[in-house]
């Protein structure tokens, strides 16, 4: 889920960036161009809209015949050639998910599904710990299997739901079209994940809002440079449901079985790939501050975490992460 969002601080002159916007995974997607170069804009949004209508053929779970919803209704055990596409996705999220020590899982949809924040509707009731243990043996990563591109998995009912990390993988796609075509100075952004390369239409870098953690109101809480990368922030502000006076988050422990329940509420990563940040991001939400920070320090990646304390909000940044913060 991007928490993140464009800022403009100086005013742009001379080149007018190109504009195009429209609809995908269920968000709206924006991607500036800048260049001096004459080309057809609606020609390259019809084929960037061709590339997302594949992605989502791939591996969308709201769409019935979708690649990954086929292989979520097959009961089979016997593995299936699955796209390049779906492929990618599925290996990263396998390698993440590892890497999380299990923290990033994307087969706990039936968990997600539980708590109502999935294709399903809310339930009316909290999960009883029975219910919760049934369906916590229907996921589990050492359930599914990728040899080549052959995927397979070791119980019937195992649902993979890749909304952690496709929104992602969608920006990356549109990235590498966007660069193969001849551009160097441009922005992606699809649901609040973005990819950014080269500078705004005045030479200046692009400068991303980092909002703060608040769910009444759009603030900011940091301003950064990303330079030529990535950057994805997980929140559990935006999305939950509150009963009896209990805040729940759409944030799942695979572990637990239930909402995360600690005091990390932001997570931005930068990387230069948007697939992986968004996955690492929604990882380190999951792990609550004191483990995602450890985590971030030793694998030496650029991650700002906000947690909220009595007195407000704490801010850590990690070294990789520091020299993307603007200049004050």
């Amino acid at each position: 889920m991007g928490l993140a969002f464009l800022v403009s601080c100086t005013q742009e002159t001379k080149v007018e960036p190109i504009l195009l916007q429209g609809k995908t995974m269920g968000t709206t997607y924006n991607i500036k161009i800048v260049t001096t170069d004459s080309f057809d804009p609606a020609q390259l949004q019809s084929q960037i809209d061709a590339l997302l209508v594949q992605v989502n053929q791939e591996m969308s779970t709201y769409i019935p015949d979708s690649e990954l919803s086929l292989f979520n209704s097959s009961k089979s055990l016997e593995a299936i050639e699955i796209s390049d596409g779906l492929k990618r996705v599925v290996k990263e999220a396998i390698r993440l998910g590892k890497l999380s020590n299990g923290k990033l899982d994307v087969t706990v949809g039936p968990l997600v599904n539980l708590w109502g924040f999935g294709p399903e509707h809310r339930p009316d009731v909290i999960p009883t710990d029975e219910v919760l243990n049934a369906t916590k043996k229907r996921i589990g990563l050492d359930k599914l299997s990728l040899n080549g591109n052959l995927l397979s998995k070791s119980i019937p009912d195992l649902y993979v739901d890749l909304s952690t990390i496709a929104k992602g993988y969608g920006v990356d796609v549109v990235a590498d079209f966007i660069e193969s075509q001849g551009f160097v100075n441009y922005l992606v952004e699809i649901g609040g994940e973005m990819r950014l390369k080269g500078t705004k239409a005045g030479g200046e870098a692009w400068h991303v809002a980092i909002e703060k953690p608040v769910d009444n109101e759009r603030k900011i809480q940091q301003i950064i440079v990303p330079n030529d990368n990535a950057v994805a922030t997980s929140g559990d502000y935006r999305i939950y449901f509150e009963d009896n006076g209990v805040r729940y988050s759409h944030i799942i422990d695979p572990h637990t079985g239930k909402p995360i329940n600690h005091k990390l509420v932001s997570v931005t990563v930068i990387h230069p790939s948007s697939m992986t940040a968004d996955g690492l991001s929604t990882a380190m939400m999951v792990m609550g501050p004191e483990q995602a920070y450890e985590f971030a320090k030793q694998h030496n990646l650029a991650v700002y975490l906000i947690s909220k304390t009595d007195d407000g909000f704490k801010e850590q940044a990690t070294v990789q992460f520091e020299q993307f913060l603007k200049k004050k």
